[in-house]
């Protein structure tokens, strides 16, 4: 069958992805969107998500609780422990840009994982994520390496092998910023900040990289 599950946050790069998904599938595609509450201090992401989900016309959208994910990894992850503080993203030490405190350990070999279960399940053939070049930087997880590792994995399925795909992995953030423009993706239903409690704190490493990105772009970012 036609489709893909696309593991959607609610932030900016998921969100364009899971609409590219839909016009390169065509109409009559399964498309599924797949979220998880897994803890994140940032769970506001999730409201935009179900937006994005509604507009984009998916099959199905699912939210699945996985607050278990949080306690195991708590202190890991200024992400999943609430009591630490989301670093500025300015004054964030050189030594721990390769893998910063918002790294959250395994989260998308995990998320992965299940999606692939969920695809294999609906007869689906295929799960994506938003990866991209800007995040390659400090997350091992957003690579074309960590996505052939991935399918070398799942290629081990006897019966239904799903596929790991990450369209936009070579892509800039700003890159994906233009697609989503092409594509009428509403940014202002989208959501970036660590920090998680609106309005965007602005200063962040992720509200940072999203302001260079609409920067470099050439556009103003509607939660600016």
């Amino acid at each position: 069958m036609k489709g893909a599950v696309v593991l959607l946050s609610g932030g900016l790069d998921s969100s364009v992805l899971l609409h590219w998904m839909r016009r390169e599938l065509g109409s009559e595609a399964d498309v599924r969107a797949l979220s998880f509450d897994y803890g994140q201090r940032h769970a506001v992401e999730l409201d935009r998500a179900r937006v994005q989900a509604v507009r984009a016309g998916v099959r199905e959208h699912r939210i699945v609780p996985a607050r278990f994910f949080a306690e195991l990894v708590s202190g890991a992850s200024v992400l999943t422990d609430r009591q630490a503080s989301v670093p500025d993203g300015r004054t964030l030490p050189d030594a721990e840009r390769d893998q910063p405190p918002t790294y959250v350990p395994n989260r998308n070999m995990v998320l992965l994982a299940l999606a692939a279960a969920y695809a294999e399940a609906v007869g689906v053939p295929m799960v994506c994520y938003g990866a991209h070049r800007s995040d390659a930087y400090g997350y091992w997880d957003c690579t074309s390496d960590f996505v052939r590792a991935m399918n070398a994995v799942l290629a081990q399925n006897r019966r239904q092998p799903v596929r790991v795909l990450a369209p936009f992995v070579t892509m800039t953030k700003a890159e994906i910023i233009r697609t989503g423009v092409a594509l009428g993706v509403d940014f202002s239903a989208t959501w970036s900040c660590y920090r998680g409690t609106p309005p965007a704190c602005g200063s962040c490493s992720t509200c940072l990289e999203r302001q260079r990105a609409f920067q470099e772009a050439g556009m103003r970012d509607p939660l600016a």
